[in-house]
């Protein structure tokens, strides 16, 4: 009785190890899979900027080949239409509408950028797709940089409001804009091209930032902003 005993416990004792070692088996070889998938829903569940962070990475590798095909177009300014560094390390650009209030409300994060960022250039590209006097205030605005005042009209008409016919003309006033500057074919070649490049770079609306190889859709804000600058300079 005993030594039937013994024999049970014997085979229990053996059973027991022979499952424990097939049960590793199985883990080792067959559910990596399975755990990796398991361990990494978690991670995104605890910290769901992973999500982002891989949204973000897909979009600038997808984006990559166009940017490096047009850098130049993209970052070479029309006439006077940038402001902060003449020889920068770090180049942002931004398309954008007088009438869209989210460029609106990302105008004042560029500027603290290029006050806080002496080798930085921001590059203002119009796009104007909200009707026809963010049109009217395109072409004045490019008006403007020809003449070598883009920033006197940029600072005025945002000052003033959404473009409409009196704060237009009321922003080309303090820019000095002729008015017969606007029949120029260089504006609307500008515009074109603007709308091209946007195009190109998947643009759903505005702004849209670029910045070295980033591609920010919308207004981001100004920390998006700050560290994309920061990673351009370091790539650069």
């Amino acid at each position: 009785m005993t030594e039937s005993k013994g024999s049970s416990f014997g085979a229990a004792i053996a059973g027991g190890v022979v499952g424990a070692v097939l049960t590793a088996a199985v883990l080792l070889f067959a559910a990596p899979q399975y755990l990796s998938g398991r361990i990494v829903r978690q991670g995104m569940l605890n910290d769901p900027h992973i999500l982002v962070e891989a949204s973000d990475a897909l979009r600038d590798a997808q984006y990559k080949p166009t940017l490096d095909a047009s850098r130049g177009l993209i970052e070479t300014p029309f006439a006077s239409s940038w402001k902060g560094s003449s020889k920068p390390k770090v180049t942002l650009v931004e398309f954008y509408d007088y009438a869209c209030p989210y460029c609106k409300a990302s105008n004042p994060h560029v500027d603290q950028l290029v006050r806080e960022n002496p080798d930085l250039r921001v590059v203002y590209r119009e796009l104007p797709i909200l009707g026809d006097n963010s049109v009217a205030a395109a072409r004045l605005s490019l008006a403007a940089s020809k003449a070598g005042r883009f920033q006197q009209f940029h600072d005025a008409l945002y000052a003033a409001g959404r473009p409409a016919p009196e704060t237009n003309t009321a922003a080309a006033r303090t820019a000095q804009v002729d008015p017969k500057s606007l029949d120029d074919p260089a504006i609307e070649a500008e515009l074109r091209k603007n709308f091209s490049l946007a195009s190109q770079l998947g643009a759903t609306g505005t702004p849209l930032f670029i910045v070295g190889d980033r591609v920010l859709s919308g207004a981001v804000g100004y920390d998006a902003l700050k560290k994309a600058v920061e990673d351009a300079r370091k790539s650069s």
